[in-house]
Order: C-alpha cells, then structure tokens, then sequence
C-alpha cells in the first residue's frame, strides 16, 4: 500500500500505472477499511454489475407485491375499491415517504453501504412476513383470492399484522432505492475519463434494470397473483430479494465507500444563520476574500471543495471573514455558527439551484403515471382480442418497458458517439438538454394519445352499459404512446438521475436521487388533484364530464390535450431555469485531509 500512497499523493496527479505501483482513485473513495481504494481493485464494472442485478432483483420484488396490492385488498381483505385505492395511494405515498428518510440517514451518518444493507434487510423481512400471514392467516378458506371466490373476514390481529408486513416493505424498499443509485454511481471515479464514461453509462443499465425487473412481475407474477396464487407470488418476491440481498452482501470487499459528512440540515442553517448575522458586512464585488479550508496532502481521504460561484450573494456573506472570526482564527478554530467555508456556502446554492429544476419534472411524472392508470381505462375501452386470446390492458405497458430498452440502447450505442463526436465533447448532450427532449417527447406521446382517443370515440358504442371493449378500435393503437413514454423516460429519467447525482454536493448525493423518487410521488398527487378539478369543472347536468364511468360519453381526449399544453407550459419554464442553472464546480484535487493534523485556515 506505500507505493499506492506514493503514486497518489504527489503534488500533481499522475495518471499512469507504473510498475509495481497501485494508482488510487482521485475522488476521495476509500475501501471497507477506510483507505484510499485502488482503483485496479475496487469498484468499476464488477462491482457495478452486482449492484445492477441486485437492483433488477430487488425492483421485481417490490412490483411483485405493488403491482397487485389493489386487488389483494379488494379479493382478500374484502375492501372495496375506492377504500383499496386509497390504500394502495397511502402505502405508494409512504415509500416515496421513506427514500427521503433513507437518504438523510445515509448522507449524514451511516453511509450509502450501509444504509443498502439494513434497509434491504428490512425490506426482505417485510416480504417474508407478508408471505407467511397470507399463507397461514388470510388465504381463509383455502383456494380463496381470486375474481370468482373472495376471501372471508379477518381478524384484528391478521389485518395488523398485513399492515406491518407491507410497511415494512415500503420502509425497507423506500429507505434502498435512493441510495443503491448512488451506491452504485460511486464505483466509477469521475475524475478518470474512462470510468467518468462508465459512470454516465450506469444510469442507464440501472434504470434498464429497474425495468426489466418490473416487467417479469408484471407479467409472470402479476399473472398467478391475478388467478388467486397470492402467496406463491409473494414469496417468490421474497425469494428474490432475499437473494438480492447476498449478491450485495457478496461484493463487500470490492466496493468503494464516500464517507458521510455529517448532517446537511445543520450545516445548511449555519449558512443562513451566518449570512444573517453578517447581513451589514461590506462585500468585496468580485467575491474575493471568502474563508476556505486549506488542507494538508499527506492522508487517507479527501474532501473535494467546491468553488465559489455568483449568485445568492446574501449567502456568501457567511464566508466572510470579520475581526471576530479573525481572532477565533488564531487559536486555530472558528465557529461555524458565524463563519462558514466556501464550499458549506456552495453546497446551499446547490440546493436551491435544483429546487427549480426538480419542480419542473413534476409535470412530467403526471404525463408518466397515465400509463397506469388513464391508459388503462382507455384500453379497456377498446377491443382487446385477437381471435379468442385475451389482451389485458395492463399488459401494454410492455410496449413501455420494450421501448426503455431499445432507446437506451439506440442512445448509448448510436445518438451519444455521433453527437459527442460532432459536438467534440465525450459526454454528448448534457443532462439538461436530454431532459428537455424528455418533455417533448412526453408531448407528443399525449398528442398521440388524444389522437387515438378521437378515433376510438369514433368507433365506440354510447349506449352501452358495460362499455369494456365497446369500441372496435384495436387496442395495439395505443402502441405508439406507450412507446413515446418510453423514450420519453430514457431521456427524462435517466438524465435526472445522472444530474442530481452529479449536481449534488459530495454529503447530498443520496438527497439527490430521493428528489428523482419524490418527483414520481409528486405527479401521482398533482394528477389526481387535476382529475377531480378537470372532473368538477367539465361536469355539467347535461354533461358527464371529461372523465366519467362510460369513457364514451366522455371527452378523455380532451383531457389528453391539456396535459400536452401543460407540458409544452412547462417545457418553456424548464427552459429559462435551464439557462439560469449554474454547473457545480469542483476544485479538481482538494488535498487530503489528515486525521492527526488540523486544517490550515486559508481566504480565496
């Protein structure tokens, strides 16, 4: 290991692997024994590969139990609908819920590893107690659960028991997803070019890995859990997380590890609490004086700083150093209280700066959960055979997921080289722009979607009673919106999780994925508030509004529409924070930081 400590820490950063010599990484990742980790022997694609199985695993857990809940609550518990939806709303709600939780516990104190480890824990305990109360308690009589033969009643202690079982798993799964993003983001060192690459590469293998898990629940379990197979189906999902969670624990020795920085809320008041208290402090224009940490070159770890940027200038006050802090100053100490650093004060901006961005993409997640639900019911509407076989409307979501794996692959293998070549610029289209391109594709997959509405209208029947398949429309016209979605999402959701991550200071990385997770949560409330204000405002005594029980008395196309004029609305306001947006900027080698020797005071 001395020769490892001697390539890495010279006065510059040598890039080339000598023999007999370990190169390090340059982003201040350390190993499980909290030594600066060697980049020939940790993280990289085979820890990455773990992590995107684990991930493809843990996702069809999940789905394997959300995907269904609904009619589990409606067929077992004996709920009706609306009581069942608004069930299934709660529990959706608390997971997204829990990935802030998740994240705030593995930025300040416990570390992405684990925070993975125990929540996934968590996550596989609740899976194993649902499997067994519905094999032993709630499948009463036996062969009960499916659409011809609802369940009897439960007890008290049965029904408490469910509820524990599925809030753990919203508490486990919840508290997982936003960190193994950044967990697995982490093992690519951002300051070598050829694994800078990988790293913008591994979003999208994890988001089509996210995916292809969902579709083997949607289908194959969702399928036994639809004939009434409930417990077979859950602890398949149990089986599956169980054994994501070895092949995590498996990769232990080769995994890089950020440090935890210590809780961002505190240091994000000390910042406003400084600013305020210097708010009569003269500043230099050009920003110049600010207080920085100047930090020795011979440790194990480092602490990348931030550089000073223009804008919230209020907050730079915080920085700047008076003759009170010059006097804690030399007793080498300051209060954090009245004088915070540079990059503390950067770390803040950073924050408000991607508040505008986020709200942005909450328009986008409303256009994204239709296909869940309005797509749906649009399906069901239209004929869903072919010859005597079945098509569930559920089903074409498929087409979704297909169309995720082909984009990314066109994108990656195909758009990026061409543009990154022609732009000479090995990244392509940055993060900001393929989100953007998201939101015009999510456009025009609502156009297509009220387009096809228009001529199933055209076809449908208007005086039926049960209008399921009352149009002689195919179905596999909904194809094409499906697949605008998709591609919709390789450019939405995949930027934005390579964007938060990257935009995030080093202690927020995992806050920045759990703002991807809250924006889907955020579009599933702000969509259902604009369906009963679309429905309380269409409804007439002559009209049944755009969105009624029969879709053919009813406008949906209409409703199509509007969220596409919405979305072109928020494609404008996205575009003018896109051009506000300022890039985080790391100095490019901090230095280390000596456990056994304090910091040197420095101004910038």
């Amino acid at each position: 290991m001395a020769n490892c400590f001697n390539a890495c820490n010279k006065g510059g950063v040598d890039r080339e692997v000598k023999r007999g010599q370990e190169i390090c990484t340059l982003d201040g990742t350390v190993d499980r024994h909290g030594r600066r980790a060697v980049r020939g022997r940790t993280g990289t694609w085979v820890a990455g590969i773990l992590i995107l199985v684990n991930q493809g695993l843990a996702t069809l857990a999940f789905f394997g139990v959300g995907v269904n809940l609904v009619l589990f609550l409606t067929r077992v518990l004996g709920q009706d609908n609306a009581e069942a939806a608004n069930n299934v709303s709660k529990w959706t709600g608390t997971v997204y819920l829990f990935s802030l939780v998740g994240a705030f516990l593995s930025d300040s104190y416990w570390g992405r590893y684990k925070s993975c480890a125990i929540f996934q824990s968590i996550f596989v305990l609740g899976l194993i107690s649902l499997s067994l109360s519905t094999h032993i308690f709630l499948l009463e009589p036996r062969g009960c659960g499916n659409e011809q033969s609802p369940c009897g009643s439960h007890s008290g202690f049965h029904m408490a028991l469910f509820y524990l079982s599925i809030y753990l798993i919203a508490l486990g799964n919840g508290g997982y997803q936003p960190n193994i993003a950044t967990f697995g983001a982490d093992q690519f060192d951002e300051e070598d070019p050829s694994e800078g690459y990988s790293k913008i590469a591994f979003f999208s293998y994890f988001y089509l890995a996210l995916n292809l898990g969902s579709l083997f629940s949607n289908t194959v379990l969702g399928y036994f859990e639809d004939e009434g197979m409930w417990a077979l189906g859950f602890w398949a999902s149990a089986a599956s997380a169980a054994l994501a969670l070895v092949l995590f624990l498996c990769g232990t020795p080769r995994y890089r590890h950020f440090k935890p920085k210590g809780n961002p809320l505190s240091r994000c008041c000390q910042v406003l609490v400084a600013a305020t208290r210097k708010w009569k402090v003269e500043m230099m224009p050009s920003g110049e004086g600010l207080f920085e940490l100047e930090v020795k070159e011979s440790s194990q770890n480092w602490d990348r700083k931030i550089l000073h940027t223009r804008g919230f200038k209020f907050l730079d006050r915080a920085a700047i150093i008076t003759s009170e802090d010059f006097h804690q100053m030399d007793k080498e100490t300051y209060n954090p209280w009245c004088l915070c650093t540079v990059t503390q004060v950067e770390e803040l901006k950073c924050v408000l700066r991607l508040l505008p961005i986020w709200l942005c993409t909450i328009l986008y997640s409303v256009v994204f959960t239709q296909m869940a639900s309005l797509f749906v019911e649009q399906g069901a509407a239209m004929k869903t055979t072919i010859s005597s076989f079945h098509v569930p409307p559920a089903s074409m979501s498929s087409f979704d997921i297909l169309s995720v794996a082909a984009f990314i692959f066109i994108y990656r293998r195909v758009l990026d080289p061409l543009l990154a070549a022609r732009k000479n610029n090995p990244k392509g289209l940055t993060e900001l722009q393929r989100m953007g391109i998201g939101l015009v594709i999510a456009i025009l997959a609502m156009v297509a979607a009220g387009v096809v509405e228009l001529f199933r209208l055209k076809h449908a029947k208007t005086d039926c009673t049960n209008c399921d398949g009352s149009s002689s429309m195919s179905i596999f016209w909904q194809t094409p919106q499906y697949v605008l979605i998709g591609a919709s999402e390789v450019f939405m959701y995949v930027g934005q999780l390579e964007f938060f991550n990257g935009q995030a200071p080093d202690g927020l990385k995992s806050f920045g994925s759990a703002l991807c997770m809250t924006s889907i949560s955020l579009g599933n409330y702000v969509s259902s508030l604009l369906v009963t204000v679309v429905m309380k405002i269409s409804t007439r005594d002559d009209m049944p509004g755009w969105i009624p029980g029969n879709l053919n008395k009813g406008h949906l196309d209409l409703f199509f529409f509007l969220l596409a004029v919405l979305t072109t609305a928020d494609l404008v306001v996205y575009i003018i924070c896109a051009k506000w947006y300022k890039y985080i900027k790391f100095e490019g080698k901090s230095g280390d930081k000596n456990a056994n020797e304090q910091a040197e005071l420095r101004v910038v």
